[in-house]
């Protein structure tokens, strides 16, 4: 069996504020994102899994420390191109590690979708969905269910509205934007490598989440700027000065479309 791990920061066990997150190498964020991936290897092998890669999708894509990696596993880091997930395809199930709330969730640790800066709201086929919906969405393409998240409770709670049966790893509890309750170091590792190899072993259970095609995502933009012209590309909608609305075949397609 092979598992997909994406790994994002906002959700890692021990963050809490913009400031861990930010560019500027925050070396115990990143040795914090690295223990979170080392103990979601481990439950991931002791589950069952033949074969593990990790993709560093947070910010470029920089910030996993090489040489504390489980040595086991297999990593994606950089740039990857038009390919969020490079190899889904290949694979059985797709961890979402170290995720965060959509835009918009009270109370929710550093909740955004994508992008603070410039994404306010993001809807696949009328659904507002966050990080969450969009990357179960493109594992959704290739038939690869969505078998576990880790992060707060509010982006658990999500992921358990979007996909029935996903294992949900609450690492902290959110009580604002930059603050919560959080799990000691040893209690958050031993929880992850748990619910990983829990969500492995039920892999094959958790259906995968489908969106309907054609794929119509549509986003919001913070505040009025560029967006595309209208009539430029056929398959652009604008539906006023900040938000607009994009089709395509897969969900894949249509992020890469906005």
């Amino acid at each position: 069996m092979n598992i997909f791990v994406m790994v994002d920061m906002e959700g890692i066990s021990g963050i809490c504020q913009r400031s861990q997150v930010s560019k500027g190498d925050p070396t115990y964020a990143r040795k914090y994102m690295t223990w979170d991936v080392n103990a979601c290897v481990r439950g991931c092998l002791a589950g069952g899994a033949k074969k593990v890669t990790v993709r560093d999708a947070h910010g470029g894509g920089f910030n996993l420390i090489w040489e504390e990696l489980d040595p086991r596993a297999d990593y994606i880091q950089g740039h990857t191109g038009k390919h969020r997930m490079p190899g889904i395809e290949r694979c059985d199930g797709l961890i979402l590690l170290g995720y965060h709330a959509m835009a918009g969730t009270p109370e929710a640790i550093l909740e955004h979708t994508m992008s603070s800066a410039a994404w306010q709201n993001c809807w696949l086929n009328g659904k507002r969905v966050g990080e969450v919906g969009i990357d179960a969405g493109i594992a959704g393409d290739y038939g690869v269910p969505t078998i576990m998240v880790s992060g707060d409770d509010k982006v658990c709670a999500e992921a358990r509205r979007l996909i029935p049966g996903i294992v949900a790893c609450q690492v902290k509890e959110g009580m604002a934007v930059e603050g919560g309750r959080l799990l000691p170091k040893e209690a958050a590792h031993g929880l992850i490598e748990k619910k990983s190899a829990e969500a492995v072993r039920k892999c094959k259970a958790v259906k995968p989440f489908r969106v309907k095609r054609p794929v119509r995502m549509r986003l919001e933009k913070v505040e009025r700027g560029p967006i595309p012209e209208a009539g430029k590309k056929p398959y652009v909608k604008i539906i006023d000065g900040r938000t607009y609305e994009v089709t395509a075949d897969s969900v894949h397609d249509a992020l890469f479309r906005l």
